[in-house]
């Protein structure tokens, strides 16, 4: 049985933060979402769940960043193709994201977005040979040369 992530982030407005993801094409599964949290479904084995900060709160001893102004984490997603890629980034900023950077490497392509609430979101295609092992080896200055943030 393959293992599930399950993603716990802040959020100030949860009802604009359902909208969001659900804007990006991600189901909602409605047995773990109630005033307090709503369970994104990215995939069979991925679920983003989104806490009201107070209910966050409930959860650790520690204080909650604000994820606009600190990182926390990137999350990074895989997509089918640069196209897809290129939909899900489209989609994100029409719904309210911030644009956060994008690379293309050739064999690896992705554009970053802050979610409503900050949260570092990535989405990468890679090339399936690049991917089996068969990736060019890139220098620290060719990836950046490559690397736009925004």
């Amino acid at each position: 049985m393959p293992t599930t992530l399950f993603v716990n982030l802040a959020v100030s407005d949860l009802a604009r933060s359902r909208e969001f993801f659900e804007s990006l094409g991600y189901s909602i599964n409605e047995g773990f979402s109630d005033d307090n949290a709503v369970s994104v479904v990215i995939s069979d084995t991925i679920t983003a769940m989104l806490l009201t900060r107070e209910f966050f709160a409930e959860f650790t001893s520690k204080s909650i960043i604000d994820a606009t102004t600190s990182t926390e984490v990137q999350l990074a997603l895989s997509a089918e193709s640069k196209e897809e890629v290129d939909a899900v980034h489209e989609k994100a900023l029409a719904a309210g994201a911030t644009p956060a950077g994008e690379q293309d490497h050739g064999f690896m392509y992705s554009k970053s977005f802050d979610d409503l609430d900050g949260h570092h979101w990535d989405y990468v295609w890679m090339d399936p040979e690049a991917a089996a092992g068969g990736a060019p080896e890139l220098s620290l200055e060719e990836m950046r040369e490559n690397t736009t943030h925004s």
